[in-house]
């Protein structure tokens, strides 16, 4: 007997490029259980739909539920809180309204700890993590490129896992994302799962903004490949010695060789540079460096990176 088909309801908070293909793919396999919390698309968004570029296929939405005010969202089931870390701050105003009693809100942010603010504002038994290995560009209002990849890796906190509803919502919400063409599982260890996706994004979100690279100059520049290696290392270090968590070398290995066939990218941190925006380097460099230095594991290159990315900060202010 087949499982009863899903009626979750769901809001993407924040449609950049991460929240409009997620959002895109969700809304064009089931329609309005989808809305969009929009804030600068909000009009573009709402009169001419989305636009989403895709190696699996191109397609526009004319028309999709969208909302400029969290308190004209009807109430849902999950909220997708796809902002970067550093947009935080208006959770305990986004959030709240958004959700059912009962509501959850998946978390797909960068970072080691990113549960933590969302856990704050909603509860810990309501908040679960989610990793999105995707390379997508925001190109305009409302137009989102994606490159490669799209995977998501989804799981409860440790608060979380006690909850009765906890699995079989998961599971729901896997149905629903895997219904619309995109690959999520349900994983086992969360913790395990971000200390993994650190090993690619501190040295390569990272690196991009101090040197200014793409990651296909970073994999074949004999120095910087170095500094790559050294980073991902140290993150493999860092998580064993906080928390007991082993990567292993194969791992690292794949992350490099699945980084050599990507086309050339330039990364979220890369891109915020750019224009300006404020940069997710505590998320991604600061949380699990200060993990490194409370367990005393030495990662003299994660230091280095960290100073190299606050001074450039500083020298644009």
């Amino acid at each position: 007997m087949s499982p009863p088909e899903s009626t979750l309801t769901y809001a993407v908070v924040g449609t950049g490029a991460l929240g409009g293909y997620y959002g895109g793919r969700l809304a064009q396999a089931h329609g309005d259980r989808v809305r969009f919390l929009l804030r600068s698309d909000f009009d573009r968004v709402r009169r001419h739909g989305l636009r989403i570029e895709s190696p699996t296929g191109d397609f526009t939405l004319p028309r999709v539920a969208c909302f400029s005010d969290p308190a004209d969202v009807p109430p849902v089931d999950v909220a997708l809180l796809c902002l970067k870390t550093t947009g935080n701050g208006q959770l305990e105003r986004l959030l709240p309204p958004l959700l059912k009693p009962d509501g959850v809100v998946l978390v797909l942010q960068n970072g080691l700890h990113p549960e933590r603010e969302t856990a704050a504002v909603v509860g810990e038994h309501r908040t679960l993590g989610g990793l999105s290995f995707l390379c997508a560009n925001k190109v305009g209002p409302g137009h989102i490129r994606h490159l490669d990849y799209g995977q998501i890796r989804a799981g409860a906190t440790a608060a979380a896992e006690g909850v009765a509803n906890t699995t079989p919502r998961l599971n729901a919400i896997a149905a629903d994302f895997n219904a619309a063409g995109l690959d999520l599982r349900v994983i086992d260890d969360l913790r395990q799962t971000r200390w993994q996706k650190l090993v690619w994004n501190v040295p390569f979100n990272g690196l991009s903004v101090v040197l200014n690279q793409t990651t296909d100059v970073m994999m074949t520049g004999p120095g910087v490949h170095a500094r790559v290696v050294a980073l991902m290392q140290e993150v493999v270090a860092a998580a064993q010695a906080a928390e007991g968590k082993i990567i292993s070398p194969a791992f690292v290995q794949k992350m490099l060789d699945d980084t050599a066939k990507m086309p050339p990218y330039r990364t979220s941190m890369m891109l915020d540079a750019d224009a300006r925006r404020p940069l997710e380097i505590e998320a991604i460099v600061g949380d699990p460096l200060r993990a490194a230095r409370a367990a005393g594991c030495a990662v003299p290159e994660m230091e280095r990176l960290y100073a190299a990315l606050l001074r450039k900060v500083k020298s644009e202010k």
